[in-house]
């Protein structure tokens, strides 16, 4: 009885850990992200100034195309989108499968990769 019942404590652990370790993955990692931002964003855009695209410090949380002094596209300008960590998701899967229109002609395949680069973001508040 007692040997059954440890095989069943240690099969939940093992459980436990798996489930964890999956969990873990699916979250974006902050140190990871500025990595991934530095090699797939920074051609286009800087955290404190608007470039080729626009300033990303304090994107998140901020209305698709409202960031001042940026040329962007009637269907960003029109969008009614809020930079929310889904949305951002989203943008960065596929820009014109989420807003039709819009200009920006990359994407972040890798579903980590973009979830490092949304945690980073996410760490970048407007001042």
């Amino acid at each position: 009885m007692i040997t059954n019942h440890l095989g069943t404590v240690g099969a939940s652990f093992v459980l436990l850990l798996m489930t964890s370790a999956i969990v873990q993955a699916d979250t974006g990692d902050v140190v990871r992200g500025q990595k991934a931002w530095l090699l797939n964003c920074s051609r286009c855009h800087q955290l404190d100034v608007n470039s080729v695209g626009p300033m990303h410090r304090g994107v998140v949380g901020r209305h698709a195309g409202s960031a001042d002094g940026v040329a962007y596209s009637e269907a960003l300008r029109a969008s009614d989108v809020t930079w929310t960590p889904a949305n951002l998701n989203r943008w960065l899967t596929e820009p014109e499968q989420f807003i039709p229109g819009q200009a920006m002609g990359f994407s972040v395949e890798n579903a980590q990769v973009r979830e490092d680069i949304i945690a980073y973001l996410s760490t970048q508040k407007a001042p």
